[in-house]
């Protein structure tokens, strides 16, 4: 059996830091598509004249897009092939709006983890994921907690 790409719980300590190698511009496309997939009417994201007259001074990209991007981007690295569930999401924080044509890269760190006691082929792990946009900037935060597998016994 191929060993899958994500990390099993005993791969994961505390303190553990995840840069992740993929990015992703957000094209106005995305923005558009998951926007309205959604059922979220907000004109900030959809209606450019809107949008010109607040703040912003154009349409933003739908947070929970970013929030959505923030946590895939992480998948290949961390979980693929080895989460069992999402738990929950804390804490979820968005210090910056993110624009059509900006590129997110993201990072994620082992803040707790711990033997799950109803699975014991199985780990409770929390990431805080953080995105940044090309300028560095932090554009979303969020605590995921996650039911991971444990290390497959060897077969004899």
């Amino acid at each position: 059996m191929t060993r899958p790409p994500g990390k099993y719980f005993e791969e994961l300590p505390v303190g553990t830091v995840v840069r992740h190698y993929i990015t992703r511009t957000v094209t106005e496309a995305d923005n558009v598509l998951f926007t309205t997939l959604t059922m979220n009417p907000q004109p900030l994201h959809l209606d450019a004249e809107y949008a010109a007259g607040t703040e912003f001074g154009e349409r933003l990209v739908n947070s929970m897009l970013t929030l959505s991007l923030l946590v895939g981007l992480s998948v290949y690295d961390l979980t693929l092939g080895t989460l069992v569930a999402n738990l929950g999401f804390a804490e979820t924080s968005f210090p910056a709006p993110v624009r059509h044509g900006d590129t997110l890269r993201a990072e994620s760190e082992v803040t707790a983890r711990r033997e799950s006691k109803s699975r014991p082929e199985a780990g409770i792990v929390t990431f805080e994921h953080r995105a940044y946009n090309q300028r560095g900037e932090l554009v979303a935060r969020c605590q995921r907690t996650a039911l991971m597998q444990k290390q497959p016994k060897e077969s004899v």
